[in-house]
């Protein structure tokens, strides 16, 4: 016949103070990382609500070795108003233009079409970013 044990050994694998302790580590660890999750989401949604204007570049052409062609739209509050920064490179990746242009339109979106005078040949037009004009 064969024994069978029913547990394991007393003091061989542990100690129900170790099995305490895992919990509360993981309850700690449960609570940091929802704050920080907490935290991020807060900061997050407080860059996007201060966020006045975006804008994007629909097209672009480049017309001749001297200018570029852009359709840009930029979504807005009604009554706001705004510079947007374009900027344009050549194929060296070197900047060859870069204009900022007034939005002042009083619509909630603008499409408008910008020519920018580059140094040479433009190989790409992008929009850096839009900022909130002060004292609206």
């Amino acid at each position: 016949m064969t024994a069978v044990r029913d547990g394991l050994p007393e003091g061989r694998y542990g100690r129900p103070a170790d099995q305490r302790a895992d919990r509360k580590l993981k309850i700690i660890g449960a609570v940091l990382g929802a704050g920080l999750l907490g935290v991020v989401g807060w900061a997050g949604a407080s860059y996007i609500a201060r966020q006045d204007l975006s804008g994007r570049v629909i097209t672009w052409d480049a017309v001749s070795d001297s200018a570029v062609r852009i359709h840009l739209e930029v979504i807005k509050n009604k009554d706001d108003k705004g510079v947007c920064t374009l900027r344009s490179q050549a194929a060296d990746g070197s900047e060859v233009g870069r204009k900022d242009v007034t939005i002042d339109q009083r619509t909630d979106q603008v499409n408008t079409e910008i020519t920018l005078r580059t140094t040479k040949r433009a190989t790409n037009a992008v929009l850096v970013g839009c900022q909130a004009a002060r004292g609206n």
